[in-house]
């Protein structure tokens, strides 16, 4: 005991302490591993809003049934991208379809994205719209009509037959597409969670934590964008549907909630090595992307307003609701990305010795700049409304109306 304690007062514990070769180190992964699983994460969320109209049978959520398929196909197809600009030589990606390596997550994710593209979202996607496809390769001419007569494929029976064997295989397709879903972000998770080395990361619930954070960001998302495209075309938004939204976001955001919060009692209570190191990156180095922005502002104040919507939605004005369902849906996608920051970078920042942390240069320019990020994030949005120009365009007389498609029978 007289020994331990000499050593500690000849060598105490030092915050910001490193080894000397790691001074000056660079974090391997920056900004763009940030967002990919942030995209993949909304992918998967904005896809399960969808499944709670196809399966769920959730009436009041119609009017968001399409815009919800659409904002989960224009992120997915920026979901790679990030990757592929981390990568030194992107063009050598084919080779993990020609290749394939079983043992490798990042691997098994070109599979995987894969199967969720053509297999789930895009199939669903054509089942769908089929029937309209039809309808609008006949009523429109030009660019618009060759586009869908393309998109029928040749296959233009609308008989009543045809249309509900589209709605069950539509059906089936959703219902395969919600594990898929889970399994296509919550692999995210599994490969920060099975490093074991790392104390931030080595964490057997870290899956689950990405795969309700997805879920919650996604529904934020649906509420953002379903807003939004309102107000562009001054068109009045469903409260209900609104409502709705905003209950499942707020249930969803309790679940997330109460398991990140289950996870930091548990790894405070058992204050294993490295624990300590935590704190600190929690009070000094993460303090504003974990404290403020990942916990303030990311949960409780969400919790707080969209709560409050919960017990007094009658009392409250439709403009005050609106305003702070906008408002929380905002805050939440900023928190969940505060999230993913502090899972990517906030596990890098460990030094190895464990009793300090290392440093990080947010860059303008450059492969991991920030200039290319926001490139990227706005990315999926111009697809967005490429999409909704094509598919739920007002001009369209079937735009957002899917009564036969979502029916019980």
């Amino acid at each position: 005991m007289e020994i331990a304690t000499i050593l500690a007062e000849v060598a105490p514990r030092f915050d910001g302490y490193v080894y000397p070769n790691e001074s000056g180190t660079h974090p391997l992964w920056g900004v763009l591993i940030v967002l990919y699983p942030y995209i993949t994460g909304l992918v998967a969320g904005a896809f399960i809003m969808a499944s709670l109209v196809r399966v769920f049978r959730v009436k009041a959520l119609e009017p968001v049934y399409r815009l919800s398929l659409l904002t989960a196909l224009a992120f997915l197809l920026c979901a790679t991208l990030p990757l592929l600009f981390h990568l030194g030589h992107p063009v050598r990606s084919y080779q993990i379809m020609i290749t394939p390596h079983l043992t490798s997550p990042m691997a098994i994710f070109g599979f995987v994205y894969a199967w969720y593209l053509m297999a789930v979202l895009l199939l669903e996607l054509w089942f769908d719209y089929r029937q309209d496809f039809v309808e609008w390769s006949r009523t429109e001419t030009g660019l618009g009509g060759f586009i869908y007569r393309t998109l029928t494929v040749g296959v233009t029976d609308v008989s009543e037959r045809a249309i509900a064997l589209d709605t069950k295989l539509s059906w089936i397709i959703s219902i395969v597409g919600i594990p898929s879903a889970f399994l296509l972000h919550g692999y995210v998770g599994f490969i920060f969670g099975s490093i074991k080395a790392n104390p931030w990361w080595g964490n057997a619930i870290m899956p689950i934590i990405f795969i309700l954070s997805a879920m919650v960001s996604g529904i934020a998302l649906c509420v953002f964008v379903y807003m939004v495209l309102s107000w562009i075309r001054r068109r009045s938004i469903d409260m209900r549907c609104l409502d709705v939204m905003g209950m499942f976001l707020f249930y969803g955001l309790v679940i997330d909630a109460t398991v990140e919060a289950l996870d930091w009692v548990h790894r405070s209570y058992s204050a294993q090595e490295g624990f300590h190191v935590m704190e600190y990156m929690a009070q000094q180095s993460l303090f504003y992307t974990l404290s403020i922005g990942q916990v303030l502002v990311g949960t409780l104040l969400p919790l707080l307003a969209l709560g409050t919507l919960q017990v007094a939605r009658k009392h409250v004005p439709d403009l005050v609701r609106k305003r702070m369902y906008f408002t929380c849906s905002v805050f939440v996608l900023i928190g969940v990305l505060a999230m993913r920051w502090n899972v990517v970078m906030g596990g890098q920042f460990y030094s190895k010795s464990l009793r300090g942390v290392m440093s990080y240069k947010f860059q303008f320019a450059g492969a991991e700049g920030w200039f290319l990020s926001l490139i990227l994030l706005s990315l999926p949005f111009v697809i967005l409304t490429v999409l909704i120009k094509l598919f739920l365009s007002e001009r369209l007389p079937t735009e957002g109306h899917v009564p036969h498609r979502i029916e019980d029978k």
